[in-house]
């Protein structure tokens, strides 16, 4: 399964960015697609996910703000990001958890600084 994913960048606190994943050549079925990020010295942290069904859960501190959605017939997810602040920034990654486990996007860096 390849993910790439698309749209991170420079946004001053307050803007928005839309973040796009698209998953390819899975066998298998798709159960889950999400976002990921990791700021410089620490852990990488669930921001959203979209399951199969519908669903979706996001961090605390991004709800409200983030928006995931997802469309299960071309197994692409997208990220949309409102009120972006200064600890948002990080490396956004891609996440799809199919029925042989999970695959990761390469990752992309949101900056978020005036």
């Amino acid at each position: 399964v390849q993910l790439q994913a698309f749209g991170g960048g420079l946004v001053q606190p307050g803007g928005s960015l839309r973040l796009s994943c698209a998953a390819s050549g899975s066998r298998s079925s798709v159960h889950a697609m999400g976002w990921y990020r990791q700021a410089p010295g620490k852990q990488r942290e669930m921001v959203a996910l979209i399951f199969s069904g519908g669903s979706t859960a996001y961090k605390d501190s991004v709800k409200g703000r983030f928006t995931i959605s997802g469309d299960n017939t071309k197994n692409t997810v997208d990220l949309r990001m409102t009120d972006l602040k200064p600890e948002d920034t990080a490396v956004y990654y891609c996440n799809v958890v199919t029925t042989y486990g999970p695959y990761w996007g390469q990752g992309t860096l949101v900056t978020v600084s005036s």
